[in-house]
């Protein structure tokens, strides 16, 4: 029957670090200032009760001495002088009462009798009514009834503008304790941000290396990250361009040698597959180079006459290549990296769906969007990222017409982030793909 209790007591817990932090420290400090709060009352009112009770000793002495030797004609005038603002005195038998006493009643009759002394015995009763009130009963020497009417008042009273103070303190408790919080919180919500924007290829700036030492150190580490990615990557480019340009002389020697051998089934064979090495080797080639997109210089160009133009390279060789929606406008690029995006789109959508459409569209903001339309068999949901990764192939054979090396969109992918779009993949409905690039303003 606990574990409900125990999930709903999880479920209240805050679920970001910033609102737990928040939690804790306001909590925390506002526990500590009302325990302090508590013992700074606590000592004042023990100090005001001791001061209280040693006031009312001395002066209802004071004023029983006094009245016990004044002539019984003079006592009724001294009375109003010898009242104090919690008790008064009454020449006469009093009101009868209860001689059953609380614990704080039976305090302030032991004080009370303890200021008189032996001489004068009293009986303390306390009487009936909405208020607490006490009444002490003793005779004066000459024989005369004397009541002590005692109406006890709070200790210390509380000011009306302390609840005022308490509250303005909690609202400062919660200002520093957002702000400590805060302060402490954004440069690790700063750090998750990069990373989530790492991208050593882009031109996205590095973390900020200032603030606190630990912060700066965090932030100098990520950043030393970053550049070894970079490098690494760099690395793996270069290593694969080299071996990619190196295997060009010799495939081109042996497709010779073939090509001047007898003619023969194997022979065909051999040139055929010397051919799809050649072209796995030029992929390869061209995905080295697409990583150092970014040495074109940005120019800027007509949109639609772009567009049009490249429909109408791959029309004048018979390929069903159409242009659909056109935004005029014109927008600054690096004009060579995106004609090769939008061939390698272009090429997929032949492939796959035998035409191709292209569209563009250009929003409020400024934004332009390139569509690359086919339909074809599309692409499952669970791949649409994948197939932007260099070498991932849906189609596993080396057939010339379905297969390929798995580099086409991931040199569009790559070349698309080197000039700041971004490239996404969608499965159109009623059948096809739909590959968009996203460029920014113009």
């Amino acid at each position: 029957m606990a574990r409900p209790a125990v999930l709903e007591g999880i479920r209240l817990w805050p679920r970001t670090l910033r609102t737990r932090l928040f939690v804790i420290l306001l909590a925390g400090l506002a526990i500590a200032h009302a325990m302090s709060f508590a013992v700074l009352f606590s000592e004042r009112y023990i100090a005001a009760r001791s001061v209280m009770f040693n006031t009312l000793e001395t002066d209802v002495a004071t004023s029983i001495a006094i009245l016990d030797r004044l002539p019984a004609a003079e006592r009724a005038a001294w009375l109003e002088k010898l009242e104090r603002g919690s008790y008064s005195f009454v020449l006469g038998q009093g009101i009868p009462g209860n001689p059953a006493l609380e614990a704080d009643d039976a305090e302030i009759a032991s004080r009370i009798q303890a200021a008189i002394g032996a001489k004068y015995p009293i009986e303390v009763e306390s009487l009936p009514g909405g208020i607490r009130r006490l009444q002490a009963h003793l005779r004066l020497s000459d024989g005369e009834p004397l009541t002590i009417d005692v109406t006890p008042r709070g200790v210390m009273p509380v000011a009306d503008w302390l609840p005022y103070v308490l509250l303005a303190q909690l609202s400062l408790l919660v200002l520093c304790s957002f702000a400590a919080v805060r302060l402490a919180v954004r440069p690790l919500a700063n750090l998750a941000k990069a990373a989530d924007a790492l991208d050593p290829n882009s031109n996205t700036p590095r973390l900020s290396e200032t603030g606190p030492r630990e912060v700066a150190h965090a932030a100098t580490a990520f950043n030393a990250m970053r550049d070894r990615i970079a490098q690494y990557l760099e690395e793996r480019v270069q290593i694969l361009a080299a071996i990619s340009h190196d295997l060009q002389t010799p495939i081109t020697r042996m497709k010779l040698r073939a090509e001047m051998a007898e003619d023969s089934i194997d022979r065909d064979k051999l040139i055929q597959d010397l051919g799809e090495v050649e072209r796995l080797v030029k992929e390869g080639v061209a995905y080295a180079r697409s990583a150092h997109g970014k040495d074109e210089k940005a120019s800027r160009i007509d949109l639609t006459s772009f567009i049009e133009s490249l429909a109408y390279d791959y029309q004048d060789t018979g390929k069903a290549v159409t242009v659909g929606e056109l935004s005029d406008g014109a927008i600054v690029t690096r004009p060579h990296a995106l004609r090769r995006i939008l061939t390698n789109l272009i090429d997929n959508a032949l492939k796959f769906g035998g035409s191709a459409e292209i569209e563009v569209q250009r929003s409020a903001d400024g934004t332009v969007s390139i569509r690359v339309l086919d339909r074809g068999p599309g692409i499952p949901e669970s791949q649409l990222k994948a197939v932007l990764q260099p070498f991932f192939r849906l189609e596993q054979s080396r057939n010339r017409d379905t297969g390929g090396t798995g580099l086409g969109l991931a040199i569009a992918h790559q070349l698309a982030s080197v000039i700041g779009a971004s490239l996404t993949l969608r499965n159109r409905d009623g059948g096809g793909l739909a590959a968009e690039i996203t460029l920014g303003t113009a």
